[in-house]
């Protein structure tokens, strides 16, 4: 069921990049590479799409135009959204990492699990037990 979520999702906002027409096909060798070390797997006007890997926590970011769509392939991490970023500072327009998130409310994300974070949303990936490796869809407003 939560497969056929994220499966729902990317298929629906790759519909909504019309802007840039055509097919973005991504073999598995690079979506391996990119779920192991970090990387980029399709960049369009309006839509990016990432692999992920952590083996610890993040800082805590938001992104002013950036709705994260955040499907894990493996592993297990609390990931806190909401609430009010502490020590926040702009790393570029309409991007902030910060050191803390006061009032948000912590996910336990394991394997299967889809996350939706809205933009303008402060959102953390504060313990990483061992490893998470994870899909990031996101989604750009003009």
């Amino acid at each position: 069921m939560k497969l056929s979520v994220v499966v729902t999702t990317i298929a629906a906002a790759m519909l909504f990049s019309a802007a840039e027409p055509g097919v973005t096909y991504v073999d598995h060798g690079k979506v391996a590479e990119a779920l192991a070390k970090g990387g980029s797997l399709v960049t369009a006007s309006d839509l990016l799409v990432s692999g992920s890997h952590r083996d610890k926590a993040g800082q805590v970011e938001v992104h002013a135009k950036e709705t994260d769509v955040i499907y894990v392939v493996e592993g297990e991490a609390t990931f806190v959204t909401g609430g009010t970023m502490i020590g926040g500072k702009a790393t570029k327009a309409g991007q902030w990492l910060g050191t803390d998130i006061k009032g948000g409310e912590p996910h336990h994300l394991t394997k299967g699990d889809v996350i939706a974070v809205p933009a303008g949303t402060p959102h953390w990936f504060k313990e990483v037990p061992q490893t998470i490796s994870y899909y990031v869809v996101k989604v750009l407003k003009p």
